[in-house]
């Protein structure tokens, strides 16, 4: 009994002990280290916010930090992406010195530079580290030095850094225990540098090693003998070219079981010639994407070669096989995984490859191939099969499927992007007790059979039935929907579908996480579930016809909403305040198009969760609440389109706290006074719009000083004075002044940016010169200078900029000639020019352990929708262009100035433009007749101008014009015969032309009578009339007075009888004319 209790006292004496430094908590050594690279290095305003210099803190309750639980000592940093991200430095290792039992060191994506050890000591402290992650930095060569000495390092990551050309074997061979190797995401060329000799790679312990995106050649493959335990290579996407003997490096790498080659140019696998297909060794999983692009490999050959392998990965290639009904392709029995997508396979393949011995077939992908026809029966024999997606093909099906149906142990099955007719096709799935995941997105959407209603056996976890084609009216729901009570995920988005929105598969499925109803006629009110739905993250219920309120309880309904998406209907009354206590992380809310009124509830505007906010086009009015700008998570905020009144609030800026917002849109509203000061404090800012309001003042210097912005929209406003000579960011790309009361010149403004896409000065008061500094503007598309008071000449450097597509320049006072270097433009389309996207928003991935491949994506994605907007005037009209037809339209508006000289017929050559506009001003000339090989154009202004000759007859073959319009010239000869385009042009296209006949004008060319003289050709051989024009009539009419005035200046002087007679003459007038005068008017 004594002993048992000194036993017991023993055994407490120790726990005392060893339970002493925990309530201690860390050693006070390791807490100063990890405060000091907190103040050093990690200095990310948004993490680390527990590591105090507190003494006695404990350290080992911070985040980030994994302690031993018995020693107390720090065992793990996990310190990725701590650092701020426009900064970059040098780390010294040796801060990590005190930490003498850390086992794993996570660094990653830190903007590391380099390593440095200012106590220069060796690492003999850091044996004991097992894992490393110095990941997405950039690091280079001369830092791999410094882990010579981590001899129980496990894994070690250095991938995405800037590692070049040859990495030496010293420090790999030290390595003794490594496991896991990556080196991807760097340049790396060899793993053998010049001063390694012919030493050997031996790190026998290795068996994973990742080289993918790297410099690597086909040298590589001799340099991998050393890894003799590999068991997984990943040699993608590097430079691997021409034939590769895959029996030769298997041989090398006795034990491997994973191989990647993905995204090199090789042109042939060189094939096993053995019977035994035992060659391959170990080889379990090869993936070959993205390999065999140029038509020369053959499918069948791979398929043999690599036979003895359970999973195969040909993606994205184009294989030469041309296979016929009667082929038959052997697939080995052993594969079990065969993905083929998008590899633009021969349409005969399912006819060709011997589906009845596939037995053990568990996940075969042919999604994306145009593979027409029905599905061949003998498909059933893959008896085995848990995963076919045969989606993005041109199948087609019209009840149930034989092959289908006998593939009863299917999991997952995608016939979207086909031509099946749903829902009748379901059916065959009727007895797939497995079934969890079906998805029939845009196929022909039918009105069910009336047949008995059959039960499934399945209870689905998600079923996509989104964008089908439908010629029926009034389609409603698939009725095995009604059986279903286990659904996480239901798309049923555009298909116009009617009735009530199906709240009731809420009601049935209660573990529903993604309830997804877009784009259908869904009506009548929001009659949310009775009961809670606590798993739901997601409802889009956008674009449809529901009115009335937003329910009041829809928080309670849906209390863990991260999405909601309610745009697009008729929506009434008032913001549910409640949700701006909802507290799940990167809430997403779109109430926007609808007609919900009062103002932005207070509690929403304090959300800590709110990321993405969109209200536009509503009616809500009052003043904008200023709480919504100091959100500390608000990252998109659009209100653009409603009544809000007075000015935008002003913000105490010492307590400004959202540096995380991205996109602002308060155009469209009646917002006055000046812009406030706090905006140029929202250092991440990439779009501010506030256009279309009553905001005045100069616009402000501090603008220029957001780095980040990309678009910037300050139209029809009221701002006035000069532009701010800063405007020369590299990041901007949209800027729009128009209709403000803006002046001076610009010569300091604009001209150092490389990114300007689109420039829009129009309708203000600018004067001056267009400055030659114009060509500068390498990326510019779209120049509108339009009414202002611009002078001088067209600068020929606008021919630099390639990239321009939409020129206006009217309305101005520009004078001289038109370049004809104008003709280098491309006018090719351009993304840039429509794009607005700065930013996109969004979640997905459910996860769903039960699925095949681990998880379920939900498309909830929200882009930036400050969409690009152009104004230009073509076809006697101004349009409003943005999206697609921005991306396309091309034009140039050179009309109302005084622009003087003949049209170049270089112009001619734009054979991509779509919209001239010549019109008012003092050309002279012919019109080209090379404006027949503008093939696009759909709109040519040549009005009020002085254009002589006739109207080329060539123009009639422009088959895509619309507008034409040469009235007002000296045009002569008869119209071009009404065929094609011609034909829809009326008289006023032709009016006040005085020797112009023919149809449409009311004069016959046989009743004109012809000038007396005809015209000599020109030099350009253009066809004129003989009715002189204006400039010669002047130029003669002079001539002949100069000839007549000298004439009787030398009769005068030579007989001196008629000169004294013409004196007499002359007195004799004078004489006669005052005594009138004096008679008269005196």
């Amino acid at each position: 009994m004594e002993a048992k209790s000194l036993w017991v006292l023993l055994a407490t004496l120790v726990f005392i002990i060893q339970g002493w430094p925990q309530t201690e908590g860390c050693l006070e050594l390791e807490r100063i280290a990890l405060f000091q690279l907190k103040s050093n290095f990690f200095n990310h305003p948004s993490y680390l916010k527990d590591w105090v210099d507190v003494k006695g803190s404990n350290c080992c309750q911070w985040e980030r930090i994994e302690c031993n639980i018995t020693s107390n000592r720090v065992i793990g940093l996990y310190l990725y992406s701590v650092r701020q991200s426009d900064t970059y430095g040098y780390l010294n290792i040796s801060l990590f010195l005190p930490f003498e039992e850390l086992k794993n060191l996570y660094l990653s994506d830190n903007k590391i530079t380099g390593l440095v050890n200012n106590q220069d000591e060796k690492v003999q402290s850091m044996m004991n580290l097992e894992v490393l992650d110095l990941s997405r930095n950039l690091l280079k060569n001369n830092d791999v030095a410094f882990l010579k000495g981590l001899a129980s390092l496990k894994s070690l990551n250095m991938g995405g850094n800037q590692l070049e050309g040859s990495i030496g074997i010293t420090v790999l061979n030290n390595l003794t225990k490594l496991k896991e190797l990556d080196l991807s995401g760097n340049k790396i060329e060899s793993l053998k540098s010049p001063h390694d000799g012919e030493r050997p790679l031996n790190v026998t312990n290795l068996e994973e090693l990742n080289l993918d995106s790297n410099s690597f050649t086909n040298s590589l493959l001799a340099q991998l003998s050393g890894f003799s335990n590999l068991k997984s290579l990943d040699i993608g996407y590097n430079q691997l070219k021409g034939s590769i003997n895959i029996k030769e490096l298997l041989d090398a790498l006795g034990n491997l079981e994973e191989l990647d080659m993905s995204g090199n140019e090789v042109k042939e696998i060189v094939p096993i010639k053995n019977k035994d297909n035992g060659s391959l060794g170990k080889l379990k999983v090869a993936t070959l994407n993205r390999v065999f692009t140029d038509g020369t490999a053959s499918l069948i050959q791979l398929l043999e070669t690599f036979s003895s392998v359970n999973t195969l990965y040909l993606s994205d290639n184009y294989f030469n096989d041309t296979f016929s009904t009667q082929d038959k392709l052997h697939v080995s029995s052993k594969i079990e995984e065969l993905v083929l997508d998008q590899s633009s396979l021969n349409n005969n393949i399912l006819q060709s490859i011997g589906w009845c011995d596939l037995r053990k077939f568990e996940v075969l992908d042919l999604s994306e191939n145009a593979l027409k026809g029905t599905l061949p029966s003998c498909l059933a024999n893959l008896s085995s099969l848990h995963y076919l997606d045969i989606s993005g093909n041109q199948f087609v099906g019209k009840g149930a499927s034989t092959a289908l149906a006998n593939l009863n142990l299917l999991k997952f099955i995608s016939l979207s992007r086909n031509l099946f007719e749903v829902p009748s096709i379901f059916i065959s799935f009727a007895n797939h007790s497995h079934l969890k995941v079906l998805s029939s997105n845009q196929n022909k959407l039918v009105e069910e059979p009336t047949i008995p209603t059959w039960v499934p056996k399945f209870q689905l976890k998600a079923f996509r039935l989104s964008n089908c084609t439908t010629k029926e009216l009034h389609i409603e729901l698939s009725k095995f929907l009604y059986y279903q009570n286990n659904l996480s995920i239901i798309d049923l988005s555009y298909n116009n579908f009617e009735g009530k929105v199906p709240f009731w598969l809420l009601e049935n499925n209660t573990r529903m996480e993604a309830f997804l109803m877009t784009g259908n006629s869904f009506m009548s009110h929001l009659n949310l579930p009775s009961h809670p739905n606590p798993n739901i993250s997601f409802v889009d219920i956008s674009d449809n016809k529901i009115q009335g309120p937003i329910p009041t309880n829809i928080c309670s309904i849906f209390p863990q909403l991260n999405g909601l998406n309610l745009s697009g209907n008729s929506l009434q009354g008032n913001i549910p305040p409640c949700l701006g206590s909802l507290t799940t992380w990167n809430l997403l809310l779109d109430l926007s198009h609808n007609q919900l009124s009062g103002g932005i509830p207070e509690m929403l505007a304090q959300s800590d969760s709110l990321r993405f906010l969109r209200l536009s086009n509503n009616h809500l009015s009052g003043k904008i609440t200023p709480t919504i700008f100091c959100s500390t998570s608000l990252r998109l905020l659009y209100l653009d389109g409603n009544n809000f009144d007075g000015n935008i609030p002003s913000i105490v800026i010492s307590t400004f706290l959202s540096y995380s917002l991205v996109d602002m849109d308060l155009s469209n509203h009646n917002l006055s006074g000046e812009l406030p000061r706090w905006i140029w404090k929202v250092s991440n800012l990439n779009a501010l719009s506030v256009s279309n309001n009553q905001l005045k003042g100069l616009i402000p210097m501090e603008l220029c000083y957001l780095d980040s912005l990309k678009i910037l929209d300050l139209s029809e406003n009221k701002f006035s004075g000069l532009i701010p000579s800063c405007f020369d960011a590299q990041s901007i790309m949209h800027l729009h002044l128009s209709k403000n009361r803006l002046s001076g010149t610009l010569t300091n403004a604009f001209f150092n940016s490389s990114s300007l896409v689109t420039l829009d000065l129009s309708e203000n008061q600018l004067s001056g010169e267009i400055p030659y500094q114009i060509g500068t503007l390498s990326a510019l598309s779209v120049l509108l200078l339009k009414a202002n008071y611009f002078i001088g000449e067209i600068p020929i450097e606008i021919c630099k900029l390639y990239s321009l597509s939409i020129i206006d320049l009217s309305q101005n006072k520009l004078f001289g000639l038109i370049p004809s270097c104008l003709s280098r433009l491309t006018l090719d389309p351009n993304d840039e020019k429509s794009s607005t996207k700065t930013y996109v928003e969004g979640s997905g991935g459910i996860f769903e352990p039960g699925n095949y491949f681990g998880s379920l994506d939900v498309d909830f994605e929200i882009e930036n929708q400050m969409e690009e907007k152009v104004d230009y005037t073509t076809k006697r009209a101004s349009y409003t262009y943005k999206g697609n037809i921005l991306k396309y339209i091309s034009g140039i508006d050179l009309s109302c100035n005084r622009l003087t000289g003949e049209i170049p017929r270089e112009i001619g050559n734009l054979s991509e433009i779509r919209s001239l506009n010549l019109s008012h001003n003092n050309l002279t000339g012919h019109i080209p007749s090379t404006f027949s090989k503008l093939k696009q154009i759909e709109s040519l202004d040549l009005s009020h101008n002085n254009l002589i000759g006739r109207i080329p007859v060539q123009l009639t073959k422009l088959y895509a014009l619309a507008i034409f319009n040469v009235s007002y010239n000296n045009l002569s000869g008869s119209i071009p015969s009404p065929k094609a385009q011609f034909g829809t042009f009326d008289e006023s296209s032709y009016v006040a032309n005085p020797f112009l006949c023919g149809s449409p004008l009311h004069k016959n060319c046989s009743d004109l009578d012809s000038p007396p003289t005809a015209a000599p050709k020109s030099s350009n051989e253009e066809e004129e009339s003989g009715l002189m024009d204006k400039y010669v009539f002047w130029v003669t009419f002079f001539v002949s007075y100069v000839i007549v005035l000298l004439v009787i200046v030398l009769i005068l002087y030579i007989n001196p009888h008629w000169r004294q007679a013409w004196f007499s003459f002359v007195e004799h007038c004078i004489k006669t004319c005052q005594y009138f005068i004096e008679d008269n008017l005196l």
